[in-house]
């Protein structure tokens, strides 16, 4: 090699893919099915990422196993910036609620998380309890059945962890195959309580007067229902949680890569249509560096796993 060629390999720093990209299509694979919270989210990203990168922008479901089907074909892909996972806080939770996976977290590069719902907890209307402390009153030690969409998800997590571990009362958790029938069977009085995200649907159902919100896990009420006090407002203070939606690559992506992605999704995350159509929806958007994301992933995953350890839950 010549002298200058040497020289020059040595002041770009990078090789040429990285200078170059993307130079192809770019494959977004979602951890859910389609219709859900990630779904919504990846397809939103990838609409304005389409006119940034100006390159195809394809959106896959590869639902199953908790989101970890998805993560594991990323995780396993080649790290050139073309395979991206979009996911939810199910890949944090699962990295000490799964055993035996085919990956781990170490495996994939956070991009951007770009948007996150708070925990919350409703009842039907026809309950007279109108915050949790007055709920949990009214229960006078009976078990507390609490209906989720699902085992081992946000939701049915943190209200376990409410009930058994930091309000101390007993409580069962009832699964359902979805968020729907969950929200169905509390109004129907089938089940005490509904565990699930502060989504659009939910807040909708608590402003027309069909749930009735006792408490949000967040640090702040919800601008959707200003009316529903946080957990910390009844005597549970510095406990929040959350479920968010961010965007993977396999771990040795290009850093240069990396942040390309993480400035795009930024771009798209803050123009106001976006902004408009997230708020509208329930969803609070999130942007931030990839240093910054990738912090908050960590600490997600410490603090979930806390929660999963301390109720001693396992998925194999």
């Amino acid at each position: 090699m010549t002298v200058l060629a040497i020289l020059a390999v040595s002041l770009s720093g990078r090789p040429s893919g990285a200078q170059n990209y993307p130079a192809s299509k770019i494959t977004i694979v979602v951890a859910f099915a389609p219709g859900g919270f990630a779904d919504t989210m990846a397809r939103f990203i990838a609409e304005g990422l389409r006119g940034r990168l100006r390159q195809t922008i394809v959106v896959e479901n590869r639902a199953g196993a908790g989101g970890n089907i998805a993560a594991s074909f990323v995780a396993h892909a080649t790290p050139d910036g073309y395979t991206l996972l979009a996911t939810t806080t199910a890949l944090a939770i699962n990295e000490t609620l799964t055993a035996n996976k085919q990956f781990s977290a170490n495996d994939l590069k956070t991009v951007a998380i770009v948007t996150s719902n708070p925990e919350a907890l409703a009842t039907s209307p026809s309950n007279p309890a109108d915050s949790l402390s007055a709920f949990i009153k009214a229960m006078n030690g009976r078990v507390i059945n609490f209906g989720s969409a699902g085992v081992g998800t946000g939701s049915h997590i943190e209200a376990e962890y409410f009930f058994k571990i930091l309000a101390k009362v007993p409580a069962q958790h009832i699964p359902f195959q979805g968020g729907a029938p969950a929200v169905v069977a509390v109004m129907a009085n089938q089940v005490d309580l509904l565990a699930a995200t502060l989504s659009g649907e939910v807040a909708g159902q608590i402003r027309a007067g069909k749930l009735k919100g006792l408490g949000i896990a967040a640090e702040k009420r919800a601008a959707t229902v200003p009316n529903v006090p946080t957990y910390a407002e009844q005597g549970f203070p510095n406990f929040t949680a959350a479920s968010w939606v961010g965007f993977f690559a396999p771990a040795k992506t290009d850093p240069q890569v990396l942040e390309t992605l993480n400035r795009a999704i930024n771009q798209v995350i803050t123009s106001q249509d976006i902004q408009t159509r997230l708020i509208s929806l329930g969803f609070d958007p999130i942007a931030g560096s990839q240093v910054e994301a990738d912090k908050m992933f960590n600490d997600e995953i410490r603090k979930w796993g806390d929660m999963v350890k301390a109720l001693n839950l396992s998925v194999r």
